[in-house]
């Protein structure tokens, strides 16, 4: 309810969301949702970039190119998700960028974008085979897919645990979402599950997730050394308060970042305080959250309702995604040419060739509030590091204070293994595009 309360209070400015485009704008395509059970997310997450993307306006744009952009309601659902692509993509111009915020919908427009030349990039989900970017050279899983976050997880249990080999024996159960999203990870967990000698319980959670109480009498019968909560919307808030009342430690769950939010541990109440998840983003303020108050919600341009989110989980998500477009922006501009507005080819050759280092965190005001990014033809991911926070009640805390990263050497066996197999199937072969 509270997630459904949140899209509504944003849906009623949808409307003032979305920048009518100049001749000579930065067009980009958000087929976003702020209605439904998963609200919250995409209102926090969209509400970010379009936040980030009005500061950069305010100061100036891109080297004078302003960024306009157009959301399209999916409401989460694949089949809307694929009509927004299909009304936005030739808008002003054409867009030269998508972000769906959705496994199902990536899915869906996977095989478009490529025949479109529109880089979509799938921020921390979606299709993990996808950092190989001569197979995949219009997706960009950026900063950390899937696959290395589920890596991250095994190592950072292992560590918990006094060393990855003390998980021989141990028993750790995947609850997850009933989908692609929640099956997603199954190849690294398998993996690393026969190297280092725990039992994975796979335990499926039909989607919306409002009722769990026969997966959590498996998991009682099961007793598990940890869980694993691979959720989204209104199944984490059950999960958490559905193991408090069934006794299960919640030091002992570990969340996706998709499980990982306010909007997660606010509604658990009591439930949730100990609760730990993964995230690419380090909580805390940062001097690009203070120029936005200033220069944006000040201004009353700022996209939120409510702005006590303002640098919650998902709307720094947003910004987040924010900046590595307009990062991308710059990138092909220096190329192609400053001054004027890229293509969605040129913008994907930005996004192949990202540095967002340590130095240019500090210009930006973003230093350490995700992983620094490199990325390649060869990754389209950029980094594969994480951390871990925990909720202590009131607001989240990183609890490791430096970047994790899994084993890269299994993840880049599995990604050419995987995008082998695809490329094979779609008769593409794997190059690198100028």
């Amino acid at each position: 309810m509270k997630s459904l309360v949140l899209g509504l209070a944003v849906a009623s400015s949808i409307a003032a969301s979305s920048a009518w485009a100049q001749p000579g704008d930065q067009f980009v395509a958000l087929p976003s949702y702020r209605v439904g059970p998963y609200a919250a997310g995409g209102s926090g997450f969209y509400g970010g970039i379009i936040d980030y993307f009005n500061l950069v306006n305010a100061n100036g744009g891109v080297n004078g190119v302003k960024i306009s952009w157009e959301e399209c309601e999916t409401e989460y659902n694949p089949s809307r998700g694929v009509e927004c692509y299909e009304r936005l993509k030739t808008k002003n111009g054409g867009a030269t960028v998508v972000e769906p915020l959705s496994t199902g919908i990536a899915y869906g427009i996977l095989d478009r974008i490529p025949q479109d030349k529109i880089p979509m990039t799938t921020l921390g989900y979606g299709r993990s085979d996808a950092a190989n970017g001569k197979v995949f050279p219009y997706v960009f899983p950026l900063i950390s897919n899937y696959w290395s976050q589920a890596a991250g997880m095994i190592k950072y249990l292992g560590d918990k645990s006094g060393g990855m080999d003390k998980l021989k024996g141990k028993k750790i159960v995947h609850l997850y979402h009933d989908s692609a999203f929640g099956k997603e990870p199954l190849p690294v967990l398998e993996a690393m599950s026969s190297q280092y000698g725990f039992e994975l319980v796979k335990i499926p959670v039909a989607p919306p997730g409002s009722e769990q109480q026969s997966q959590w009498l498996q998991i009682r019968q099961a007793k598990p050394d940890y869980v694993i909560l691979w959720g989204w919307g209104v199944m984490n808030s059950v999960a958490i308060k559905t193991a408090q009342r069934n006794g299960f430690p919640r030091d002992k769950m570990l969340g996706v970042w998709w499980a990982g939010s306010e909007e997660d541990t606010v509604p658990s109440g009591d439930a949730a305080k100990g609760y730990t998840s993964m995230t690419f983003n380090t909580p805390g303020n940062y001097p690009l959250l203070d120029e936005l108050r200033k220069k944006v919600y000040a201004g009353g341009k700022g996209n939120l309702a409510d702005q006590t989110r303002i640098g919650s989980v998902y709307h720094m998500r947003g910004l987040t995604a924010g900046v590595m477009y307009v990062e991308a922006m710059r990138t092909a501009q220096d190329k192609f040419g400053k001054g004027k507005p890229v293509s969605g080819e040129q913008l994907r050759w930005g996004l192949e060739n990202l540095n967002i280092d340590e130095a240019r965190q500090k210009v930006l005001g973003v230093h350490n509030m995700f992983p620094t990014v490199k990325t390649s033809c060869e990754d389209h991911e950029g980094s594969g590091a994480v951390k871990v926070q925990q909720w202590d009640g009131k607001a989240w805390k990183a609890i490791t204070p430096n970047w994790v990263v899994g084993d890269k050497v299994l993840l880049r066996k599995l990604v050419d293994e995987s995008s082998g197999k695809y490329a094979a199937e779609k008769k593409i072969t794997p190059a690198c595009l100028k």
